[in-house]
């Protein structure tokens, strides 16, 4: 008997399982870091905005991963729109941002609504909306054709394997997909009333599930970063995210395919990709917690220096400081770069900002002196 090649050849397909002694540590690191989150959220003013810049950094990452890039200013606006949000500056948006923003709005503030495959459709087309490539069009709303669906990479250099590109992964045929996404959409919906099943660990099952069917021809991949999204959103019950689970896998992108490629080419044990994907939130939640501390440190520093006379451009150069633009510190002429001013200029605010106590000279002289916020 032939050895199952792929993942969903497997006898037992879909039933998962991982070792708890690996897994559930992890698991439990995770709810501390959520509780940890939310704990700290409820200290900064303007949770929305907040929301607002974790789900954009999620849409521009999920794009990024497949090396796509998008109007982050109209992607921005869109979502502000969207959610009722007021911004300063808003732009023009055009149907791919509305599109990509639409998608990742409805999957996280719809998290209450049992998934069907419209809702998927809906997705697809939406993330396609105002493509305009005119080599490979792709029509959005629609599920893949009878091509056989394969990951491939090359040509190898061996000359003699030019015509035999390495296959990564081989998705099911389009014959068995109707009914691997029935059974995929009935265990999502049925699976969230499970008390026996973590909702972290159901959000890793579900973003190896759906993206080992592969149902579309484009796109399977922020589709499922998408639905992962809903996941989460579910396993904290809110609309309101606070960090981005993609820009942690952009973070760590080739390890991401790494690990989906090892997975889907293994047994029904996936103690690994659980694993990885802990780790991957971990990281996801720990920048999400360092941005909510550097606001509350800028907002207890403003707080501070509220009575200081200081210019406007004085006050931008303090905010990237205080955003931790300049880790070493900034010079005289970064000061000069993101003030816009000359050089006598840059160096009279300094020492304004000096004597106001605001900023305080690193050890050094010369050109390398640096100036850092003053404790």
């Amino acid at each position: 008997m032939t050895t199952p090649l792929w993942l969903w050849q497997q006898a037992d397909w879909p039933h998962f399982t991982w070792q708890d002694s690996v897994v559930l540590p992890k698991l439990r690191a995770v709810h501390h870091c959520l509780g940890l989150l939310s704990g700290k959220a409820s200290l900064v003013d303007g949770e929305d905005m907040f929301s607002l810049d974790a789900l954009l950094a999620n849409i521009v990452a999920s794009s990024a991963i497949e090396s796509e890039k998008l109007d982050i200013y109209g992607v921005r606006s869109s979502l502000a729109r969207q959610l009722g949000i007021n911004i300063d500056s808003p732009v023009a948006v055009s149907d791919k941002s509305f599109g990509v923003a639409s998608l990742i709005k409805d999957a996280v503030t719809e998290w209450r609504q049992p998934l069907t495959l419209n809702i998927l459709l809906q997705w697809h087309y939406w993330l396609f909306q105002g493509q305009t490539s005119l080599m490979h069009p792709i029509e959005g709303g629609t599920l893949r054709g009878e091509a056989t669906m394969q990951i491939v990479s090359g040509p190898p250099i061996d000359p003699e394997q030019i015509h035999k590109p390495k296959v990564h992964y081989q998705a099911p045929a389009r014959e068995h997909i109707d009914a691997e996404l029935k059974l995929f959409m009935q265990w999502f919906n049925q699976s969230l009333q499970d008390p026996l099943l973590d909702p972290i660990a159901r959000a890793a099952i579900t973003h190896l599930w759906f993206i080992t069917l592969h149902p579309f021809e484009d796109g399977n991949g922020r589709i499922t970063r998408a639905l992962t999204d809903r996941a989460l959103a579910q396993a904290d019950q809110q609309s309101i995210r606070l960090y981005a689970m993609s820009e942690a896998i952009l973070k760590q992108r080739s390890q991401y395919y790494e690990v989906l490629e090892a997975t889907q080419k293994g047994g029904l044990d996936i103690t690994p990709w659980v694993s990885w994907f802990c780790d991957a939130l971990l990281t996801a939640l720990d920048d999400a917690l360092n941005k909510i501390e550097r606001t509350l440190l800028k907002a207890k520093f403003w707080q501070l220096h509220s009575d200081q006379p200081l210019l406007e451009t004085q006050r931008k150069v303090v905010n990237r400081l205080l955003d931790g633009d300049f880790t070493l510190g900034i010079n005289a002429t970064q000061y000069q770069r993101v003030a816009k001013v000359s050089k006598a200029t840059a160096t009279r605010h300094l020492a304004a900002l000096i004597e106001l106590k605001v900023l305080i000279k690193l050890p050094g002289g010369g050109r390398s002196t640096r100036y850092a916020i003053a404790e």
